[in-house]
């Protein structure tokens, strides 16, 4: 029995293959012609027939038209999903990343185990950031697996942008489908063990239990969504939630093999202390480095990368972040109605914070309890409601220091642990008191004057319905964010009464984590093409991409911290966002008291920082706390506001303090910033190996247009679209329509096609990896390949000659297909894979005497039309001499052929150079690396050009 090399050619099952690495004398591991992952078949010699094959050149009685060599040419380079270039996940890629998006995966490049914190400022793209080193990573074997570790929340998103961007299939790991995925485990296999890339909940993993079992079988490579929510500061504040996931993020980093991607727009967060013990993840001795010094700050840039909006708008070419976010401040005075019970509870909350009774623990308590329900009060009548007749927990817990920090951190806007379901729901107020106290009686009768008000007692409510019409008629689409699940329940009945023919939902911490996206989902779909609006809480304020079905952030509630308040207008101002012009609306009460503070203190500060910055910076936390509290007790014990609180900062001796942190907090994001902005690795030197790699593959402009053209070939009826076309499926060969059908929605009478991601449900994308673009090449290229199938099927065939006045001289274009072996030396193991490439050669004269044509000029010579028929005999006799001629320029196609593998092993030495350094050796750099080519080359395509001698042309 013959044994067969990698990367040869064999004829089995009525069709050419190429031997891949895996196999073995006795078992073949196959991969069709420009096939992919998803065509591998495997072969045993020994039953099946297998017989060495070479690929036959194209015949001269099988002639296409001009168009055949450009549709074979795009048909052959859609259909590759192994490339020889140095990014060997460039071809499984559905998204085409900016220039800047490539220096994360460089500076991972250039750490044999990658540890990395990719924080760079909210809505740049760190999801794409951070899934191309994994996909980088995976592909050429420096991994073998990937978890994500993300708040459930966000865990579809994370599973649809790994699919549909990286072609990662990825498990979600949720409470909710654990139960699902245990079934069929074998007794001493995990989860992680059968799934190699997952999706997994940091709220369910965290506990111990969870954690252990993770550990023992979690992969090489993981990635951290929203890290700073999984570190605590040096006070060990943060709640139990955070300090466990800090113990699972320590664990996963004390394997020192281990690849770790830490991602958040949020490094800081008002806390240098969480700052240190992020950085100590990713290497223990970046925690105690003195960040002042140069010396520390280029350790800690090796692991760094923080970039704002302007370092990165220069490599924004056609995609870009909105030019403009118009935000304006709404003022509403309450209505009389509304005004009487509010004054009412400010008064017993005024009796509340003068309670000096208990412990000072308690009185902190008593404290945070009055300002929750102030909170409530000033958000709506019904959040009031609620909390006025709920139990306070924060009152009845035994744990007073927990009960003040669980307080402390709810009134300000830190609660960060989504497993608790409680961030959004409405603060209890009623003691541990007898339900018939005075005091209960007090409560309960509160509540029911917020419960008779009516919707015109609520100049809040009506001052939203005017700003929401205005943002609708200009065909702008909201997000209503809410601070209370009570609130953003009452706010969505009220608009859907007034806009009674626009899509309206909510969504809240009263869904689970994974259903979150499907409500946002099933309304983006509802309204498709169509002003909608989402009423939410902060639930989805972070981490979640809202940028394609909305365009503006209206906060109907403030939040009590400033970088909430960023985190929301990030849903909708960030990458991908088709919008130039985005909206934040923030509406306040004029003579609310509270609200005037907030608005002063944080929320306007925070905002002139970015406008003179370009970046947001965390308030510190303690001080901001300290000099809150003081301005709202100052408040509380002068009594009613009827008017706008007039501020004197200078008046409030912790002002002076926060004011001083905060400014030097700004300087030192300044200097960040500059510093961990990643100048020193150029984009634009990757985007030069990128764009070469994207023009042997085709640009999404190539593959758009081929699949114009090959339908336009076989008679489809198609209909030009704004954001690209739609096909009859009647009109189409059944074959075709069978592929297509198999890929998309069975039955349907039309396809439609996108420009680009995200796509509606069934649309298909215009891009190269997409299975339905995938198909249509694969029936390209199958016939032209093969001789049986019907003309009608055959849109491109593999010879011509063309008659035109383009032309001086005869001129020989050839599509060659060269087959390279790739060696990458890897962490685990030396691997070696087989990658296919095409190129395009073409010659005037003869094959004996050949003047060999510039790339410039090859690329010119497709574009040449017709201008002339040529007699069926002339072009028949034409292309069988070139044909029987071959052998004599066979020479030259084996030349090019170890040109081009040298080309790319040059561009793999590059890449690495860039990232290790000039200096790059060792078996992680340069050394191991080979790029081999496997003779003889394949000539796919054969075309003749010969001029128009009725115009002119030369003889």
């Amino acid at each position: 029995m013959p044994t067969y090399a990698s990367g040869t050619l064999v004829r089995a099952r009525g069709r050419e293959w190429v031997v891949l690495p895996d196999s073995t004398d006795d078992f073949l591991v196959l991969r069709p012609l420009a096939g992919g992952d998803a065509d591998i078949a495997g072969v045993l010699p020994h039953v099946e027939d297998v017989e060495s094959a070479t690929f036959a050149p194209p015949g001269a009685d099988d002639l296409g038209d001009h168009r055949s060599a450009g549709l074979l040419r795009d048909a052959l380079r859609i259909g590759f999903r192994s490339t020889g270039g140095p990014f060997r996940s460039l071809a499984r890629l559905a998204v085409d990343p900016r220039p800047y998006q490539y220096v994360p995966l460089l500076m991972a490049l250039r750490q044999e185990t990658t540890r990395l914190l990719i924080a760079d400022d909210v809505g740049i793209g760190k999801t794409i950031e951070a899934g191309l080193v994994a996909a980088e990573l995976l592909a050429q074997g420096q991994a073998n697996g990937l978890a994500v570790v993300c708040p459930p929340s966000l865990a579809e998103q994370w599973q649809s942008e790994l699919r549909e961007k990286f072609a990662l299939e990825a498990e979600l790991v949720l409470a909710s489908t654990v139960s699902r995925l245990q079934r069929g485990l074998t007794a001493d296999e995990s989860i992680f063990d059968r799934h190699r890339i997952t999706i997994v909940s940091a709220d369910y993993i965290k506990s111990d239990n969870r954690r252990h079992e993770f550990l023992r079988t979690a992969p090489d490579l993981v990635i951290v969504d929203e890290a700073h929510t999984c570190v605590v500061d040096d006070s060990g504040k943060g709640g139990r939630g955070r300090t466990q996931r800090y113990r699972l993020l320590l664990d996963l980093a004390h394997d020192e093999s281990r690849h770790l991607v830490l991602v958040t727009a949020t490094p800081h967060s008002g806390s240098e202390g969480a700052f240190r013990n992020m950085l100590g993840v990713l290497d223990p001795a970046l925690r105690d480095l003195d960040l002042r010094t140069d010396e520390a700050r280029r350790r800690v840039a090796r692991h760094l990368i923080q970039r704002r909006r302007a370092d990165v708008r220069r490599f924004m070419e056609d995609t870009r972040f909105p030019s403009d976010r118009k935000s304006t401040e709404v003022a509403y005075t309450l209505a009389p109605a509304y005004r009487s019970v509010f004054d009412d509870v400010v008064a017993y909350a005024r009796g509340q914070v003068a309670d000096r009774s208990g412990t000072a623990t308690e009185q902190r308590v008593r404290w945070w309890s009055a300002l929750a329900l102030l909170r409530a009060a000033a958000s709506s009548p019904r959040a009031a409601a609620a909390t006025l007749t709920t139990r306070s927990e924060t009152l009845s817990s035994p744990d007073r220091a927990a009960a003040d920090a669980v307080g402390r951190a709810t009134v300000f806007d830190q609660t960060e642990d989504e497993s608790t379901g409680a961030e959004d729901a409405s603060p209890g107020a009623v003691p541990v008191l007898d339900d018939g106290s005075p005091e209960v009686r007090h409560l309960a009768d509160l509540a029911d004057r917020f419960r008779a008000l009516a919707s015109g007692d609520d100049a809040k409510l009506t001052t939203l319905t005017k700003r929401v019409r205005a943002l609708l008629k200009d065909g702008v689409s909201p997000i209503v964010f809410c601070r209370f699940i009570a609130t953003a329940q009452y706010v969505r009945e009220h608009l859907a009464e007034e806009f009674k023919k626009v899509q309206i939902d909510v969504v809240t911490g009263a869904l689970a984590p994974d259903d979150r996206a499907t409500r946002v989902g099933a309304l983006l779909d509802a309204a498709a093409g169509e002003p909608r609006i989402l009423v939410a809480t902060d639930c989805l304020s972070e981490g979640v991409n809202l940028q394609d079905g909305f365009q503006a952030v209206v906060h109907y509630d403030l939040a009590w911290n400033p970088t909430r308040h960023e985190q929301r207008e990030g849903r909708v101002d960030r990458f991908g966002q088709v919008a130039d012009v985005v909206y934040a609306v923030t509406l306040y009460g004029e003579d609310t008291g509270i609200d005037g503070i907030v608005l002063d203190v944080l929320l306007r500060k925070h905002a002139q920082i970015r406008k003179d910055l370009g970046i947001s910076v965390p308030v510190p936390n303690d001080t901001n706390d300290r000099v809150v509290e003081a301005l709202l007790n100052g408040m509380l014990m002068r009594g009613r506001q009827q008017e706008q609180l007039e501020l004197d900062l200078n008046l409030v001796p912790e002002a002076k303090a926060f004011e001083d942190e905060w400014n030097s907090a700004v300087e030192q994001e300044k200097v960040s910033r500059s510093r961990y902005a990643q100048a020193a690795i150029r984009p634009d030197e990757v985007a030069a190996e990128v764009g070469e790699a994207r023009a042997r593959l085709g640009s999404p402009a190539d593959v758009a247009q081929f699949v114009r053209d090959a339908l336009s070939e076989v008679g489809a009826a198609t209909a030009t679209t704004s954001d690209g076309l739609t096909l009859e499926m009647h009109s189409i060969p059944g074959t075709l329509r069978d592929v297509l059908a198999r890929t998309g929605t069975p039955g349907a009478a039309t396809l439609r096609w996108v420009d680009d991601l995200p796509a509606p449900r069934g649309a298909a994308v215009l891009h190269r990896t997409d299975e339905r673009v995938a198909a249509l090449a694969r029936f390209v290229l199958d016939g032209a390949l093969d001789r049986r199938v019907p003309d009608r099927e055959r849109p491109a065939r593999r010879a011509g000659v063309i008659t035109t006045s383009n032309v001086a001289a005869v001129t020989v274009l050839l599509l060659v297909r060269v087959r390279v072996h790739v060696t990458l030396p890897g962490r685990h193991e030396t691997r070696t894979e087989v990658a296919e490439e095409t190129r395009l050669l073409a010659f005037r004269g003869t094959p004996a005497k050949p003047e060999w044509l510039s790339d410039g000029e090859v690329e010119a010579l497709l574009a040449a039309t017709p201008s002339a028929n040529t007699p069926a005999d002339q072009a028949r006799g034409l292309v069988e001499n070139v044909v029987k001629a071959l052998p004599q320029i066979a020479a030259h196609l084996d030349d090019d052929a170890r040109v081009t593998a040298e080309q790319m092993r040059e561009a793999h030495a590059r890449v690495r150079q860039t990232a290790r350094g000039r200096d790059a050796v060792g078996s992680f750099g340069v050394r191991g690396l080979t790029v081999e080519p496997q003779l003889p080359v394949d000539v796919l395509g054969l075309f003749v050009y010969r001029p128009d001698m009725s115009r002119g042309g030369a003889a």
